[in-house]
């Protein structure tokens, strides 16, 4: 078996499906297996997918486990010499799995691969990104604060850790975990993904033990379709794309990952830095949006809604806090 794909499902079945079939219609010069892991999702997802695939391996979980124990669900009964994680609302252009997979196979050195993920207009998707120290890429979506420190950063030309359109292979520090394919061999080394995560900054910190193995690669020129966010803006009733909501369940999800990903990978001071900045964001945000307002002739406490919702996750935030800095076996899901 050359490659294993592992798809986690939570009432995404009709994204799923589609996915499936740009697999098989993408896919000829492999021999491939379809892991399909449940979390639990309570609705007709198994018998459609399996009515349509049979030839479907299925995962059923017990309870909502979140992305990285489902993936290891997945992973932990994989046949594949390449294990590929990827999302359900993924559309395969091109044979990039064909592509990939030799590609991969033929290039000493690298542990983990991905390839240019795609809106849906076609346009690139941030794929791979670099690390930058203590997480403090994590204060730019902080409102009116982050915008002042983005600032500061581009005036002393600090580097972007984000790549948006690769090249043709294009180094990184992580790949964006809808498409993140490794080998077995790397995952006897760096481990399965912490299960401490429910969601979001998983695959980052995996990908920060999986750098001691090997390089990480993008293949700028395979394209894959990423409906980004599809899946988890239907689970959180959410709208927005990317990561910069702060307000909404999603966002208090996103905050605590990545605030856990932080002390895991960097320790309790850096964790304590992002921790204080995301607390002095809140009075900054409820001063700073009035008189902007008041300045522009709107209504001063028009944000004042998104400043409370924000200092409501931040206050289960601190409650979180003293377990995050423990780092003791924890599961840190917050709906």
């Amino acid at each position: 078996m050359q490659l294993s794909i592992i798809i986690v499902n939570y009432r995404s079945y009709q994204l799923i499906t589609g996915c499936i079939r740009s697999v098989i219609a993408e896919t000829q010069d492999l021999s491939y297996e379809i892991i399909v892991v449940d979390n639990h999702s309570q609705d007709e997802s198994r018998e459609v997918i399996l009515q349509v695939f049979p030839q479907v391996r299925w995962v059923q979980m017990d309870n909502n486990a979140g992305f990285a124990r489902a993936n290891n669900a997945g992973l932990r009964i994989a046949q594949g010499e390449h294990l590929l994680l990827l999302n359900p609302d993924t559309i395969v252009l091109d044979r990039a799995l064909d592509r990939c997979v030799q590609r991969f196979r033929d290039t000493l050195g690298v542990a983990a691969c991905g390839v240019q993920l795609l809106n849906e207009d076609g346009s690139p998707q941030i794929t791979g990104a670099y690390f930058m120290k203590g997480g403090l890429n994590h204060l730019l979506p902080l409102p009116y604060w982050g915008r002042l420190l983005r600032s500061v950063a581009f005036a002393m030309k600090t580097k972007a850790p984000s790549v948006e359109a690769a090249g043709a292979a294009q180094e990184v520090d992580w790949i964006n975990g809808a498409f993140l394919m490794v080998k077995k061999a790397t995952i006897q080394q760096a481990g399965l993904m912490d299960e401490d995560f429910f969601l979001y900054a998983e695959e980052t910190e995996w990908c920060s033990r999986i750098m001691r193995v090997g390089k990480l690669v993008v293949y700028g020129d395979l394209h894959v379709i990423h409906l980004q966010g599809a899946t988890a803006n239907a689970t959180f009733a959410a709208t927005g794309q990317g990561y910069y909501d702060l307000y909404s369940r999603k966002g208090l999800q996103l905050m605590v990952s990545n605030h856990l990903r932080v002390r895991k990978q960097y320790g309790v001071l850096w964790f304590l830095v992002l921790l204080l900045n995301y607390t002095f964001a809140v009075p900054v945000f409820f001063v700073c949006s009035f008189f902007d307002n008041l300045f522009h002739g709107r209504n001063p406490f028009k944000y004042w809604g998104q400043a409370a919702k924000f200092t409501g996750n931040m206050l289960r935030l601190w409650a979180l806090t003293p377990t995050i800095i423990r780092n003791r076996p924890h599961f840190y899901k917050v709906l």
